[in-house]
């Protein structure tokens, strides 16, 4: 057997081949209402870091998820204002069923108000949420520890990207895009995509002009295992960004999927003769301690959002609604 596998790698080295893997890294059709309003995969609870003072109908009230009307647009600070504001913001839409592309499938539809003024302008689409890379599913029983949001915005064991896919709608805007990651160590990212100058479904691809496909030409070296934890990419924002010299108003535009082209930073089915982790508990230490400050990072700012929404007026057929 370990003749077998010298061998392929042998070969390989050869050829010059390098395979890489390829994960969605985001898709929202799978972010469908199916638990109460939210979505139940991608749901946090945020109440235990809420304080006391609170009761338990409160607490039960203080959860997210990444289902699609929850996200955000956040404008550069010189393109806000309140009419931007408020005329910008995202829809879950379901595609024709005699579409040709996703007929049937939710998608994220994108209003942004850009400014008039002659001033390069940009919005960012951002989840409810920091997406934790580390989570557990607090509603799903028996879930993966540790997997939450994996493709739900996060795929991990990434190492070199070859290349990030997106599938958008475009209705000849001149407006440009870009994705937006965070790693491991929380540095973040800007992918260019390109332009959304054309009418319909396109794949905007963004090839990596640093990967090395020649095995031959890569620098090789042996780094540490076991406690090294994988790297992973998560899911920051969608950034569209208007040129100064273009016309400002509204910008529609459709999103359907994340897409990452990777290579594998450890390979991860290698047999070994010994379970370091279940001798040492290194990683498990490790993700729980990344966990818990995410958990609290996310849960400091959603009880704030909670408290200001409580303070806020309501019409009194909304507060019967509510009720």
């Amino acid at each position: 057997m370990k003749r077998i596998i010298v061998f392929l790698a042998v070969t390989l080295i050869i050829s010059g081949a390098v395979f890489a893997e390829e994960s969605v890294l985001i898709d929202f059709n799978d972010l469908l209402d199916d638990y109460q309003g939210e979505h139940q995969a991608t749901l946090v609870d945020f109440s235990s870091v809420a304080g006391t003072r609170f009761t338990e109908d409160e607490k039960a009230a203080m959860n997210t998820s990444l289902y699609v009307p929850n996200w955000d647009i956040e404008l550069s600070s010189s393109s806000r204002n309140v009419t931007n504001d408020r005329l910008s913001y995202v829809r879950a839409v379901t595609v024709n069923e005699n579409a040709n592309q996703f007929a049937g499938e939710q998608v994220m539809g994108v209003r942004v108000h850009y400014p008039e003024g002659s001033f390069n302008s940009y919005a960012w689409v951002k989840p409810p949420f920091a997406i934790p890379a580390y989570a557990t599913s607090p509603v799903i029983e028996d879930a993966p520890r540790g997997d939450q949001f994996t493709g739900f915005g996060v795929v991990k064991n990434v190492g070199v990207i070859k290349s990030i896919k997106v599938n958008v709608y475009g209705m000849n805007y001149p407006m440009g895009m870009s994705v937006v990651l965070v790693d491991e160590q929380e540095q973040t990212q800007q992918i260019p995509l390109g332009y959304l100058d054309f009418d319909g479904w396109r794949e905007l691809t963004w090839n990596n002009p640093n990967y090395i496909s020649e095995v031959r030409n890569r620098e090789l070296s042996s780094v540490p295992l076991y406690p090294r934890s994988a790297p992973s990419v998560t899911l920051d924002s969608l950034q569209f960004y208007r040129d100064a010299m273009q016309e400002g108003g509204d910008f529609i535009s459709y999103v359907k999927d994340v897409t990452v082209v990777y290579d594998q930073a450890i390979i991860q089915d290698v047999d070994t003769d010994l379970n370091h982790e279940e001798v040492w508990g290194i990683l498990s230490q490790r993700e729980e301690e990344r966990r818990n400050a995410e958990l609290n990072r996310l849960g400091n700012l959603q009880v704030l959002r909670y408290l200001e929404e409580q303070k806020m007026h309501q019409e009194p057929e909304d507060a019967d609604t509510a009720q």
